[in-house]
């Protein structure tokens, strides 16, 4: 089984899931999951079609916010800022790691969540985001508040 890690209320990160890890995110009242793996990126991963087939059998949302690793850009944080809103939480985001899917949460999170809590709430949950510390705190910046 993958470990779902809390990084806020409502929102969860994880690694690769598994077909049974739908039912477990099921089972935990998580309503939508979010794919961030571009599909290919390694061949014992779950495809878009997969992980959107076992979702649906588990009765969850599933949006597919594909990101190579080491590239998200502004029009990855829209799409996954569009993903939260557009479906209903509790969340898991996932990819290899969990690494991608923190620091889009953390992106998105940042307009309206102090920067240095967000880091904290991703270190608790095993992720550094130390080194995004300025962009975090740029985006809450504009952010007006």
């Amino acid at each position: 089984m993958t470990t779902f890690r809390k990084v806020a209320e409502g929102f969860y990160v994880a690694p690769q899931l598994e077909p049974d890890d739908f039912a477990e995110a099921a089972a935990m009242g998580i309503k939508t999951v979010i794919n961030n793996r571009p599909d290919g990126e390694a061949p014992d991963q779950l495809s878009d079609a997969e992980a959107s087939a076992a979702a649906e059998a588990h009765g969850l949302a599933y949006v597919h916010v594909p990101v190579v690793s080491g590239g998200i850009f502004p029009d990855h944080i829209a799409e996954m800022k569009t993903a939260i809103e557009a479906h209903e939480g509790p969340y898991v985001a996932y990819c290899r790691s969990g690494t991608r899917s923190c620091h889009l949460w953390a992106l998105v999170s940042a307009v309206r969540e102090d920067p240095d809590s967000l880091i904290e709430a991703a270190a608790r949950a095993g992720y550094d985001l130390f080194a995004m510390r300025p962009f975090l705190k740029e985006i809450h910046g504009r952010s007006g508040r």
